[in-house]
């Protein structure tokens, strides 16, 4: 499932990681890469253990813990800590696929899977030209660049690349979450219930038999398909 979730950041949020992110220093890319993807990879990040990365990490994770969409659709269980990257003209990322076990940064050793990729724009797009997000998945290749602000979300498991920029800067944050719910297939019915859950509690109440069966149906399923 591939959603596009509106405003997960608000814009005094933008704006901080932004002023933030421009008085940083940052190295290459290829320093979180796999030996295969290092090949196809050609950005800027800020370094993962700097004291940029931790105090606009923590801005994104609060971001994350008051959006319900993001908690609905990803069922998170663990979120590494977010990373930020940068494509300057003629930078891209050709098709890769996201390591499925990261290790979670000063925690001993402590190691988590990636289940679910989400990249948040910290730009507008007329601030640059290309810088797309292709995600293949079962139903075709999808492209997505999005306002400042909003984020997508996919499964890790999927094939996808960032698109040569021709003009100005992409900046972005990106993160890896170990889901209670693995599959993507079925975190997928449990947001889709969920939605329709949201719709009949706005129509028939929060009261209604109906409406509590399937509140009942959702937490069974939940229940029996998350792992923690």
């Amino acid at each position: 499932m591939l959603l596009q979730i509106p405003d997960i950041l608000t814009a005094g949020e933008i704006a901080q990681c932004r002023a933030v992110l421009k008085a940083s220093p940052w190295v290459d890319g290829r320093v979180t890469a796999g030996d295969q993807a290092a090949g196809a990879k050609h950005n800027l990040q800020i370094p993962e253990e700097s004291e940029t990365a931790r105090e606009l990490g923590m801005v994104i994770l609060r971001a994350l813990a008051r959006s319900p969409a993001f908690n609905s659709a990803v069922l998170p269980l663990r979120v590494l800590p977010p990373m930020f990257n940068r494509y300057d003209p003629a930078m891209t990322y050709g098709f890769h696929v996201d390591n499925s076990i990261r290790a979670i940064p000063g925690s001993g050793g402590l190691r988590m899977r990636a289940d679910v990729s989400t990249t948040i724009f910290l730009g507008d797009p007329e601030e640059y030209d290309g810088g797309e997000l292709i995600v293949e998945d079962t139903y075709g290749t999808k492209s997505v660049k999005l306002p400042a602000g909003h984020a997508v979300v996919y499964p890790s498991s999927s094939l996808h690349r960032v698109s040569p920029v021709t003009r100005g800067s992409r900046w972005a944050s990106f993160f890896f979450t170990q889901s209670m719910v693995r599959d993507d297939g079925l975190r997928a019915m449990l947001y889709d219930l969920d939605m329709a859950i949201i719709d009949l509690r706005q129509e028939l109440g929060d009261g209604h038999h109906a409406v509590l069966s399937l509140v009942n149906h959702y937490h069974n399923l939940l229940r029996r398909w998350a792992e923690l």
